[in-house]
């Protein structure tokens, strides 16, 4: 297939590149910076800098739109906000705008989104026709969800793929907790019971693989069967770094430091459940949380 990815250069993006190059596919990476995208993906992978290098008559058999902010990077300011929705919006616009010129639309797009949808403060588990708390993370995806459905209108098969914490060993939010850990300053944030909602790297890039082979359309959450409260998740990672987790980080800290992202994000929690994935026959490779963190730390190592 001929694949165009945005947001190819980041955390889920590189290896999905990668993964699609191993399997034969051509891959076309929409980049800001060439000269690093290159040497960050390699030769093989088509670059260009603007949607508007491609010609009427190109063919994209699957679009792969991953670009945006990233979420839990920043304080949530006003002009961080708008930033978030800015980089998600425009870009996905853009695809609409690029599916408009072409004399053949693609067959289908994967379009990222996350399980912010839903909203915080319920402790009901979450599935994809379940019904949102209305905040900022949830506009958020509502607002990218609708513009990525806009292309259903020009013929496009459109999948939203809702995802959870992505745990992998090279970025993300084990990225930033393996050094705390290491050095046995790791701990519960708050009191521990909010609960993740997360799923292993290999398992998105696995599923986005799956989603293009079946034709997938429609919605999907995209966590592991089984969510973790923070609690436990704490315990798996210093487990697996040998490491005591005694060392909470108190709310009043996080509200300090992290101000409303740190609120949202990090002291309240979801159980969100894949129930689509799980009814089609998709198979988790990490569908346990000690597994997964295991895999990571094996994954840093070989690096």
């Amino acid at each position: 297939m001929n694949v165009l990815i945005t947001g190819g250069t980041g955390f889920i993006g590189k290896p999905l590149v990668a993964r699609l190059l191993t399997l034969g596919h051509q891959v076309t990476v929409l980049v800001r910076d060439y000269a690093s995208a290159r040497i960050s993906l390699g030769v093989a992978v088509e670059l260009i800098k603007s949607l508007d290098e491609v010609s009427e008559e190109q063919i994209f058999d699957v679009v792969i739109n991953l670009a945006g902010a990233g979420i839990a990077d920043q304080r949530w300011s006003r002009s961080r906000k708008k930033t978030l929705l800015t980089s998600r919006l425009q870009t996905t616009r853009n695809l609409i705008r690029l599916f408009r010129r072409l004399k053949q639309p693609p067959a289908q797009m994967i379009s990222a989104s996350a399980i912010g949808f839903y909203g915080s403060g319920t402790s009901q588990p979450l599935t994809e026709n379940s019904l949102p708390n209305h905040e900022f993370t949830h506009e958020l995806c509502k607002r990218w969800e609708e513009e990525a459905q806009k292309a259903v209108l020009l013929g496009v098969n459109v999948c939203i793929a809702r995802l959870g914490v992505v745990l992998g060993a090279d970025g993300g939010m084990l990225a930033k907790l393996f050094p705390v850990f290491r050095l046995g300053l790791g701990g519960p944030t708050g009191n521990g019971r909010q609960m993740l909602s997360w799923v292993h790297r290999e398992d998105v890039i696995r599923c986005f693989l799956w989603m293009m082979e079946h034709h997938q359309t429609g919605i999907f959450n995209l966590t592991a069967p089984k969510a973790v409260d923070n609690l436990e998740f704490s315990r798996s990672l210093a487990a697996a770094l040998k490491r005591p987790a005694w060392l909470p980080l108190p709310v009043t800290m996080v509200r300090l430091m992290f101000g409303e992202m740190g609120e949202r994000l990090l002291l309240h929690g979801q159980i969100v459940v894949p129930a689509r994935l799980i009814a089609e026959g998709f198979v988790f490779e990490y569908p346990a949380i000690d597994e997964a963190i295991r895999a990571c730390l094996c994954d840093l190592k070989s690096n």
